[in-house]
This record gives structure tokens, C-alpha cells and sequence, in this order.
């Protein structure tokens, strides 16, 4: 009972975000655990990930757009924060349900939003990424949650574009001097899923 009693406060949420993301500029993707439940099976998750291509200009305005539909910041000077770190805390005023919402810029990132893919729930249609932006996006997060859902959208899709997802794994383990997303991609590669 309780899993249903989340579920219909995500899709509350989700409702609310997808109406605010229609009445504002930019594109936006929901990423992380939301994802992967809706592309593959469902797992518990605490919020919700966006991913948005909203030029720093419009941060301002599509915040006080935001209220209109029950999104409020959970810290003070939300966007001083989101300046610095590219991501802009906050929550749905009716649930309480956190949003992170990063702002993106990368090249990858503008790719992911031109390959979206969408889901139905009921009469949403929710952007998501494809599995294997997906995958790309929680290899370089490389929490230990992150690795199971790589193996789930793993066991959930047994035709991916493998060699996008090493070009780009790659490129992040490079980029960020962390040669075990690389070395940890290749294992599971290997692995027998």
C-alpha cells in the first residue's frame, strides 16, 4: 500500500512538473530513478532528477514560473547555488517530494535531449532519456545505486547502442580523471548480466 500511496504522489509531481516545463522556454528530461523505474522495472527512489537545457538567463523567471504550478526552492538563495553548482534544489509545495534539477550545457547532455524518448502514464507523456543515455548518465554518477541500474537497463535491453556508451563513458572517465568509470564499464561489459 504504501508503494502505491508514492507512486500517485510521483505521478502528482510529475503532473505538475510536465505542466511547468510546457509554460516555460527550454527542454527538459526526467532523469535518474524515475527513469529507470519508467524504462525498466520499478524501484524506490526519494525524488526526482531533471535534466534542463535553460539558458542562465531564464533560471530567474522560469523559478518564479515555478510557483504557479507548487514548486518552491528548499534553500535560501537557491540560485546563487544553482549558479555554482548547476543544479537548482526544489520542492513540490503539495507532496513535499524533492526536485533536483540540473542545468546541462555538455555536449552529451544537448544529445541526450535530441534523442529523447517518451512514456505514457495515463495522460502524461514523460521525456526521458534513451537507455543508453541513461546508462552514460549513471556510470559517470558511479554511486553504488547507480551500478545496479546500469545492470538493470542492462537485463532490461538486450539491443544498445554499445559502442555510444563506451565512446561517451570514455570520454567522461577522461574528462574527470577517474579512470574506474571506465574500468568499472568494461566489467560489467564482460559480466555475464
Amino acid at each position: 500500500m504504501a508503494i502505491k500511496k508514492k507512486t500517485i504522489l510521483f505521478e502528482d509531481v510529475l503532473k505538475d512538473l510536465l505542466r511547468w516545463f510546457k509554460n516555460s522556454p527550454g527542454e527538459f528530461l526526467i532523469i535518474g530513478g524515475i527513469a529507470v523505474s519508467l524504462l525498466t522495472r520499478p524501484r524506490t527512489t526519494q525524488d526526482i532528477d531533471v535534466l534542463s537545457l535553460l539558458d542562465e538567463s531564464q533560471w530567474k523567471n522560469f523559478l518564479k514560473n515555478g510557483r504557479r504550478f507548487e514548486f518552491e526552492t528548499r534553500i535560501k538563495d537557491a540560485l546563487d547555488f544553482a549558479r555554482k553548482n548547476r543544479v537548482l534544489l526544489l520542492r513540490h509545495t503539495k507532496t513535499g517530494v524533492s526536485i533536483d534539477l540540473s542545468f546541462g550545457a555538455l555536449p552529451f547532455e544537448e544529445e541526450s535531449m535530441k534523442r529523447k524518448v517518451f512514456h505514457r502514464i495515463g495522460s502524461l507523456k514523460i521525456p526521458l532519456p534513451t537507455p543508453e543515455d541513461l546508462m552514460i548518465m549513471k556510470m559517470v554518477a558511479h554511486r553504488p545505486q547507480d551500478m545496479i541500474d546500469v545492470k538493470t537497463i542492462l537485463q532490461t535491453f538486450s539491443k544498445l547502442d554499445r559502442k555510444r556508451v563506451q565512446k561517451w563513458v570514455k570520454e567522461f572517465s577522461t574528462a574527470l580523471e577517474n579512470p574506474d568509470i571506465l574500468f568499472d564499464f568494461k566489467k560489467l561489459m564482460k559480466s555475464k548480466i
